[in-house]
């Protein structure tokens, strides 16, 4: 049987381009052996000048969200209802508490604490700044959900301190922000309430320098004015509930129609609910209105009363809002430099350049020898040297 001179062609030209590539690397065998092993030892020999950095660990558990006692008793208060949502509730806590931690309040403050512009040998706060920046990495699991601090520095008990000073300095930021959705309700009822309580102080000294005592006041039947006095309370917080809700919306959202005609409402009812008592004479108008502002007034101090130790309530429930899991501890390893992993790495480099440096410059020689190619290569030259 008589072989294919095709095919036989093709394996020549094959095994000549393994020989062209196997025969450079032979030649240089001594320099592709001692080369990557000279690299790789100097780069081992580096990492023992450089300084070894250690990183320290602390994990925290960020405050869950839950429904809270006072947001399912605001449904049963109507109108009143929308005033709870001025403050609004965390989409995520956890964000913000990363937030907090890089904002410059606390960055500044750990800066001066632990004199990072000395250590960091930073001219000015800006640039101490960005190196604390690239020496803290502050993440949230994806699926755990807990929040962790990983802090290098060049001494381990320094990346210890750091670590565990983020978390003191979160704390400190912290407890004077209303976080939480019962911090920011119990910071406004508590204002509503020393504001209402002054005026429902007014309102009863009015009443009584009428000439009417607080026994009279008792006695006196109480469904009509408590009626108005529960009536103008909701036209009270549908109005506050309003200038909320245009902070944010258009006046043709169906959201702010709503408020509008819930409001309109309310005052056509207080209209005509003032006008029948106009009709009862000067005196009794005056001892009316004056027993009605009294009412509305005490009816808003129950409402914000209960809304506030609501919220007080809540806020408790919560408890420690910070609740670290794992306290930074002191390293007992570096975590860098990798001193094994870079010699290999800088080996394998260089033997993989010194190799492609081998093969180029041997066909670089043998196209250079070639006379069909001796033409282009003084072209090639010339060229070079002219530019």
């Amino acid at each position: 049987m008589l072989a294919d001179p095709a095919l036989d062609a093709d394996d020549e030209e094959q095994g000549l381009g393994l020989l062209d590539l196997a025969l450079p690397l032979a030649e240089n065998l001594r320099l592709l052996i001692a080369g990557p092993l000279l690299a790789g030892l100097t780069a081992l020999g580096i990492t023992f000048i450089i300084a070894p950095t250690y990183t320290a660990r602390t994990t925290l558990l960020p405050p869950q969200q839950q429904q809270s006692v006072a947001s399912s008793a605001l449904a049963s208060l109507g109108t009143l209802s929308g005033l709870a949502g001025l403050g609004g509730g965390l989409k995520s806590p956890a964000e913000q508490y990363v937030a907090l931690m890089q904002s410059n309040t606390v960055t500044d403050r750990l800066i001066d604490q632990f004199k990072l512009m000395d250590v960091y040998e930073a001219k000015y706060r800006e640039d101490a700044r960005k190196h604390l920046a690239n020496n803290v990495r502050i993440n949230v699991g994806k699926k755990d959900g807990l929040l962790t601090v990983e802090v290098d520095d060049t001494s381990p008990q320094r990346a210890a301190e750091l670590a565990n000073a983020h978390v003191e300095e979160l704390r400190r930021i912290s407890g004077g922000l209303a976080l939480s959705e019962a911090q920011q309700r119990r910071v406004f009822f508590e204002g509503q309430l020393q504001q209402t309580r002054d005026r429902l102080t007014s309102a009863q000294q009015a009443l009584q320098a009428s000439g009417i005592t607080e026994g009279v006041i008792k006695s006196e039947p109480k469904s009509a004015a408590e009626s108005y006095a529960r009536l103008r309370a909701e036209a009270t917080a549908t109005e506050v509930r309003l200038q909320a809700l245009r902070r944010s919306l258009a006046d043709n959202a169906p959201e702010v129609q709503q408020a509008q005609a819930t409001l309109g409402a309310l005052r056509a009812q207080l209209a005509q609910a003032e006008r029948s008592t106009d009709a009862g004479g000067a005196n009794g108008a005056d001892y009316v209105s004056k027993y009605r502002e009294f009412k509305y007034q005490e009816t808003l101090f129950e409402l914000f009363a209960r809304q506030y130790e609501a919220a007080r309530v809540d806020e408790a429930r919560e408890g420690a809002l910070i609740q670290v899991v794992d306290p930074a501890l002191q390293p007992e390893k570096k975590s860098k430099p990798k001193r094994a992993l870079t010699a290999v790495a800088t080996t394998l480099a260089t033997l993989l350049l010194l190799a492609s440096f081998v093969i180029a410059r041997h066909f670089w020689r043998r196209s250079a020898a070639e006379p069909q190619n001796a033409e282009k290569l003084t072209q090639l030259r010339s060229a070079l040297r002219r530019s």
